[in-house]
């Protein structure tokens, strides 16, 4: 669907993208598709959306970026909504897919910090998916023995990869420039909660107490360091500004 975006624009896949995303990338398909066998959909989407922010904001500490007071506070909030939301209990998540669910989004964090300053996000993307293939081939020549197929299965696949994931990166990367960058970050905030009324309307997903706290905790957390992350940009510009 990427490639056919790209040719549509009369642009071309060739020389985009790099093996060490499409590694990253297939790293998150991966796991993001075996945790979801056993995760609910809200709580899967909560792990991988607070897994990869706090791969992000890790990188950006460890590279040097300092975190304000209120940056810290968020860091600490969604940190311990993750943890109140793995501990053991009869509404505790399944280990082994939370743990595959973190390490998708760990997986997808890396490989938005590698596509950063990249060139064309829709064409980079659409090469890396084309990088991935054969991992994704060989991972289900492995699997095959497991494999149950039939028509709503099928097609399902086929929407979910085409039209939810390649139309959808590409809508959304259509939209981008034209959002500042605090409402493109507080727009993404609103994917968990879409996932819980998705699971909730289409899947008869019962809500917690505990997953709604926890997404309390790390949503607000992540709103948090957004936020103050934008704030703090805005007054350096202010500053310069004043300064000149």
């Amino acid at each position: 669907m990427l490639w056919l975006v790209v040719r549509a624009r009369g642009g071309t896949l060739a020389g985009s993208g790099n093996w060490g995303s499409a590694l990253a990338l297939f790293a998150y398909a991966a796991g993001f598709s075996f945790a979801y066998m056993g995760l609910p959909a809200s709580t899967g989407a909560l792990l991988l959306f607070g897994a990869v922010q706090a791969t992000m904001i890790g990188y950006g500490a460890w590279a040097g970026e300092r975190l304000r007071r209120g940056q810290l506070l968020g860091v600490l909030l969604a940190f311990g909504g993750l943890v109140g939301l793995l501990l053991p209990g009869l509404s505790a998540p399944p280990l082994v897919g939370s743990v595959l669910m973190l390490g998708a989004g760990a997986a997808w964090g890396v490989y938005s910090l590698r596509g950063e300053g990249a060139g064309d996000p829709t064409r980079v993307t659409g090469g890396n998916f084309v990088r991935a293939v054969p991992l994704s081939v060989a991972l289900s020549v492995v699997t095959v023995k497991g494999v149950s197929l039939d028509p709503a299965g099928v097609g399902y696949a086929v929407a979910s990869g085409a039209l939810a994931s390649g139309m959808g990166y590409a809508v959304w990367y259509t939209a981008l420039p034209s959002l500042k960058a605090t409402s493109a970050a507080t727009v993404q905030l609103s994917v968990p909660v879409i996932a819980a009324l998705g699971g909730i309307v289409f899947l008869g997903e019962s809500l917690t107490l505990r997953l709604v706290l926890a997404s309390v905790a790390i949503l607000g957390g992540i709103a948090l360091v957004i936020l103050e992350k934008q704030h703090g940009r805005g007054a350096l510009r202010d500053a310069l500004a004043d300064g000149r």
